[in-house]
């Protein structure tokens, strides 16, 4: 009978010896790295600790802390690679896990609506008409509101209804920002195909907030010609006539443009979300979206300074080419349009 073959020794496991980035880095690298300074990381963590704190006793187990760095990590620069290679310790299968479940707890609409808020009390609303109002003399403006396609990897269902109109995949994503470049209000869940009056059509802002009178009377958003008149949301005029309508368009451009350096900085800093984003399916792509917005605005709460990319691929002037078929002008509903006349002829007829 031959000899039972000798059991093999296991060998001991090996870990990488993870570096104490918050102890070790100070805020000025950790922001450059984290997009947030040691206060703002931890105070990030607290806000999910709970879910993120495994119970086992094993050693070698990520904490809370180092859950939310990788996840920063990962915001910051679109790599996962990074992640594991930055001597952050964890290895790349434990890098894609903990992302996911980092993003699960973050995303949460429990946690997101603490740091997203559209203004709706006469209080809050009047603070973002006198900050609006500083930039151009453009009365009665409570956020402006724009779409942007944040470009994914061909999902596996569905695929054809992502190909936006530029012949990429991407999700569209509407924003409203306020004159201080936070985020008011963010919709993302429509494939690019989607057009962006279609979004405000089927959001609640659209729905509730302004449909069932929210907001005070005078509040106004401000979009491109992409968007639909209407008596809550202020278009450019494509024509303008010389005086009112001219003067209009002027303040109307230039405190318009918030919202486009406020996508600027937004995927600027968080730039995931400036290049393709390799992640399925597209609902996860969407909580990093979310995500990422509401990391923006604590950072503009902590006053880290946020830049925007001077040369920003956004296609922010272009709202015309390749939109859907307009109905014939008897068919539009007029009632936008005259308030807008009735809006420029008002506050704009004399030119300041």
């Amino acid at each position: 009978m031959a000899a039972p073959a000798p059991l093999r020794q296991r060998r001991p496991r090996r870990f990488r010896e993870r570096k104490d980035v918050l102890h070790d880095l100070d805020d000025g690298e950790l922001i450059k790295r984290y997009r947030l300074d040691r206060a703002g990381i931890i105070f990030v963590t607290d806000l999910v600790r709970g879910p993120l704190t495994n119970p086992t006793g094993r050693n070698q187990v990520l904490t809370p802390e180092m859950k939310i760095i990788v996840l920063l990590r990962y915001l910051a620069t679109g790599k996962m690679q990074l992640c594991s290679m930055d001597d952050l310790g964890p290895s790349q299968q434990t890098v894609s896990r903990v992302i996911t479940e980092t993003l699960m707890a973050l995303s949460s609409n429990a946690i997101l609506t603490q740091f997203i808020t559209f203004p709706i009390t006469p209080h809050e609303t009047q603070r973002k008409i006198v900050d609006f109002q500083q930039i151009a003399g453009f009365p009665g403006v409570i956020g402006a509101i724009d779409g942007t396609h944040v470009r994914i990897s061909a999902p596996s269902e569905f695929e054809g209804e992502y190909v936006n109109r530029k012949g990429y995949h991407s999700i569209n994503v509407q924003v409203i920002f306020d004159a201080k470049y936070k985020i008011t209000d963010i919709v993302a869940k429509w494939p690019g195909s989607v057009h962006d009056a279609r979004i405000l059509n089927e959001s609640s802002l659209n729905r509730v907030v302004f449909g069932r009178g929210m907001v005070p009377d005078g509040c106004h958003l401000l979009g491109d010609s992409g968007y639909p008149s209407k008596k809550w949301l202020l278009t450019p005029y494509l024509r303008p006539q010389p005086g009112p309508q001219s003067n209009y368009n002027r303040a109307h451009k230039i405190t318009r443009s918030v919202v486009e350096r406020g996508i600027s900085q937004l995927k600027w800093w968080f730039h995931v979300l400036h290049g393709e984003i390799r992640v399925q399916p597209p609902s996860k792509v969407c909580q990093i979206i979310k995500v990422c917005a509401m990391l923006h605005n604590i950072c503009k709460d902590r006053n880290i300074y946020i830049p925007a990319a001077e040369d920003d691929e956004e296609e922010v002037d272009d709202p015309l080419p390749l939109q859907p078929p307009q109905p014939p002008a008897a068919q539009r509903p007029r009632e936008g349009l005259l308030y807008r006349d009735e809006f420029a002829d008002l506050h704009f007829r004399n030119d300041n």
